[in-house]
């Protein structure tokens, strides 16, 4: 399985392509552009969008290209649909959706900090990690618990 991942929560918009073998997964690309505002400054959410819609085509194309796949290779796309700014997560939401609906690609948003413990998982093989997420806006100490063949968070 092929997936697309597109990020955009705050100053960074990337996208990444991973690739699933039963338990074991290898990151194929991941391309970022960051959004870097006047020194002295915090990101100001409108800025850092306006950033991240100008680079997404770019971006996009060059996740493409350095996997060696088309769009159409892919399988399933996900994005991070929060925590974050919101000007900032609308962008890569728009754009996985219109890939979504264009290419009848599933899609499947994506909670930002669950996304770092899945990916850890899917890398390193870890079946229940304890992860410790340091981020300037949404700190927590969090682990996995399958219920019913789902995933639930707890922090």
């Amino acid at each position: 399985m092929i997936c697309l991942g597109i990020e955009s929560t705050a100053h960074t918009f990337s996208c990444a392509i991973v690739q699933k073998n039963k338990r074991n997964g290898k990151i194929l690309s991941d391309i970022r552009k960051i959004y870097r505002p006047p020194e002295g400054q915090g990101i100001h959410p409108r800025e850092a969008s306006r950033h991240h819609i100008e680079n997404s085509s770019a971006v996009l194309l060059e996740c493409l290209k350095k996997a060696n796949l088309k769009i159409s290779d892919i399988d399933i796309i996900s994005y991070a649909a929060g925590p974050g700014l919101g000007p900032c997560l609308r962008v890569a939401g728009v754009i996985a959706r219109t890939i979504s609906s264009y290419y009848k690609i599933p899609i499947y948003p994506v909670n930002h900090a669950i996304g770092h413990i899945d990916l850890g998982k899917l890398l390193t093989g870890a079946k229940d990690p304890l992860v410790l997420l340091v981020s300037g806006g949404h700190t927590m100490l969090a682990a996995l618990e399958q219920k019913n063949g789902a995933y639930l968070a707890k922090h």
